[in-house]
């Protein structure tokens, strides 16, 4: 399979802030299917900022996928899906990731949020993500038995948004706050408020002020949810121990990972694990 996701394909530069745009629907499509499987060394050291024509849904069965908007970078584990509306700009980057994207000619699916989304994965979506790569987005002609998929899968999908997760971080224009969360999110194991102002140059109390100001949470609730997040994908891996998870990501004991996970997203990190190992095929 071409290493090559359907967000670099065909891009076209638009007039504002350097942002791309996907010229769609491909060859006049109202909904279509794409497959990527690969990882950070088969794409662009930095990939561009572009926006879709069509609504994007993006789940990914292995690896990570990062999706970044002006507002909030949402980190996707296996088993979850993003959804990324027509016309948000965004870009996203890849690491050993095998997804499925199912694109929606906005009409389809009503989006007046406008901004991106992590959402819940039953199987029956699942399956017919999966079983929509029969129509990929780049054919040149649909049938009756298409539409009418499409159209079902649409209906799923606008359900669907009405229950978000949570799964996401902010973002921030402020450097300092910017260079704050690069240091947070690489440290996890071991970060805490005096390292981090030791390393940023600056006090505790400008940093708690700044990052507040600029995101509306405090830098220890960011380390938490970035925490969670990467435990997330961490889970994924059957020979991790729950207790190997914990330290990777900063907790001193597999009971207090296990309690602050399920408070974050309503399962113990083992339901997490579990509700995610049963084997998939694309």
């Amino acid at each position: 399979m071409a290493a090559r996701s359907a967000e670099t394909a065909v891009l076209a530069p638009s007039a504002a802030n350097d942002r791309r745009v996907m010229p769609g629907p491909y060859g006049g499509m109202a909904a279509g299917s794409y497959a990527f499987e690969g990882d950070l060394r088969d794409l662009p050291a930095d990939m561009p900022w572009h926006s879709h024509d069509l609504h994007q849904l993006e789940y990914a069965f292995e690896g990570v996928v990062l999706v970044e908007t002006a507002v909030a970078r949402y980190r996707l584990p296996p088993r979850q899906a993003v959804w990324i509306p027509a016309g948000l700009a965004h870009k996203s980057t890849f690491a050993q990731a095998r997804t499925v994207s199912v694109f929606f000619e906005p009409s389809l699916v009503p989006d007046r949020a406008g901004r991106a989304r992590v959402l819940p994965v039953e199987p029956v979506l699942r399956e017919m993500m999966i079983y929509a790569l029969r129509w990929r987005i780049g054919r040149t002609s649909s049938d009756p038995v298409a539409d009418s998929y499409f159209e079902t899968l649409a209906h799923l999908v606008s359900d669907g948004l009405r229950y978000e997760l949570p799964f996401f971080l902010p973002t921030s224009t402020d450097p300092l706050v910017a260079a704050v969360m690069r240091h947070t999110d690489d440290h996890l194991d071991t970060v805490d408020l005096r390292q981090v102002c030791e390393t940023v140059r600056v006090s505790e109390r400008t940093l708690r002020r700044r990052f507040h100001a600029s995101t509306g949470m405090t830098w220890r609730q960011y380390t938490l949810h970035s925490r969670i997040l990467h435990a997330m994908t961490l889970l994924v891996d059957q020979e991790a121990t729950i207790m190997s998870v914990a330290t990777a990501v900063g907790f001193d004991s597999a009971s207090a990972f296990s309690r602050a996970f399920q408070s974050y997203t309503g399962r113990t990190p083992t339901a997490f694990r579990q509700k995610r190992g049963a084997s998939e095929v694309a």
